[in-house]
């Protein structure tokens, strides 16, 4: 099977080949430390490009996805005209910071002596009332800007290769929220301003409506997956009251996922860390195809669990090893017994694509990196 075969097999509840194996988006992806040791480990000479600079993910190079026969390519669009998304270098407290403002006005900081990923730092919300959320100057989703040359890019990439095509992670519609507002202020907001929440989750939602009716009439007839996200659930259960995201977010997210679902064929890929199990039927209910990261090491994650009991409803994509202690402590070989035990869980029936946990993160062994791909290949086959 072509790359983007085994994918559209795997994503349909269908048996491919093998199982398509994922490496290099925004919830998939690895860190440019991780990346730097992997390259000097495989004896290749790249410059690394930082394709997130948030998380400071790497954009694996194509000879890197090749050697690990990765399936999947991503599609994303840019920043608007006239946005300036550059790095600012400032002193504060005697330290060196880089600084990034998005398009929201919020600020993001890295302590130039650390270089692993940055922080909010600033929430221009933090003081609003409900109010001022009404004159605040949200950005345009629907910038027709954002998208220039998108369409070419993602034509080309249908045409002249055979791997099925990904956007990166967009419709942050809770989370975006929380970067505004500070989340210590958002989650008393949540108990005693359902108000201003209510309001400000309406703007957001907006930005993203708008943003994806653009988005997918650029891509939306060439790509096999849409990818969005909100983090509801932490390592040991959900993150705030189930009542209000049943109440208060999931309409919206619905709302949005059911947009996507009218202006594109391609399957809708949700983004939540932590034990979620209590919400994945919530999240069927909306219309998501397909769970990430699968974060087996948290509570009630069970593999064997999940896969009985959704297995046939969604996709399950990642949950291909504990990141959290055997990637990072573990020996090769017991990455490999890992990555078998895992994929003998979930790919039965198909319905599995293969990742790690969330994203291969700095100081992580390349030997465990090259035994998780390796293995992922060697097991996958039907």
């Amino acid at each position: 099977m072509t790359s983007r075969e085994r994918v559209q097999k795997a994503i349909n509840h269908q048996i491919p080949d093998r199982v398509p194996l994922d490496l290099g988006g925004f919830q998939t992806g690895i860190h440019k430390k991780a990346y730097k040791d992997l390259v000097d480990h495989l004896g290749l000479d790249e410059e690394i490009q930082i394709m997130d600079p948030v998380q400071q993910l790497a954009q694996p190079s194509e000879e890197v996805l090749q050697r690990f026969n990765i399936d999947l390519r991503y599609i994303n669009a840019h920043g608007p005209e006239g946005f300036d998304g550059s790095i600012k270098q400032n002193r504060r407290d005697g330290k060196l910071w880089h600084d990034l403002e998005d398009e929201f006005g919020v600020v993001w900081s890295m302590p130039d002596d650390q270089g692993l990923y940055m922080d909010l730092t600033h929430h221009p919300l933090a003081n609003a009332t409900t109010e001022d959320i009404k004159h605040y100057p949200f950005p345009k989703g629907d910038d027709p800007t954002r998208f220039t040359g998108v369409r070419e890019q993602v034509l080309k990439m249908r045409n002249e290769t055979d791997y099925a095509i990904s956007t990166g992670t967009i419709g942050v519609v809770y989370e975006t929220c929380w970067y505004l507002r500070g989340l210590e202020q958002w989650f008393m907001d949540m108990l005693t301003n359902e108000e201003f929440c209510s309001t400000l989750l309406d703007h957001v939602l907006e930005f993203w409506k708008g943003f994806v009716t653009e988005f997918m009439k650029a891509v939306g007839d060439s790509i096999d997956v849409v990818m969005i996200g909100d983090d509801i659930a932490g390592q040991y259960g959900a993150l705030f009251s189930p009542d209000f995201y049943r109440r208060v977010v999931k309409p919206r997210q619905k709302e949005l996922v059911q947009l996507i679902k009218s202006l594109t064929d391609a399957k809708v890929w949700y983004h939540t860390c932590g034990s979620c199990v209590e919400y994945i039927p919530d999240l069927i209910e909306i219309g998501v195809d397909i769970l990430n990261p699968v974060q087996t090491s948290s509570n009630n994650m069970d593999p064997q669990h999940l896969k009985q009991k959704f297995g046939d409803q969604i996709v399950f994509w990642g949950g291909g090893i504990d990141s959290q202690h055997i990637l990072p402590f573990a020996n090769p070989e017991q990455v490999r017994e890992e990555v078998r035990k895992n994929l003998e869980i979930f790919k039965p029936g198909g319905g599995y694509v293969f990742n790690n946990i969330h994203n291969i993160q700095a100081g992580i062994a390349p030997e465990n990196v090259v035994a998780l791909y390796d293995a992922a290949y060697e097991y996958g086959f039907y």
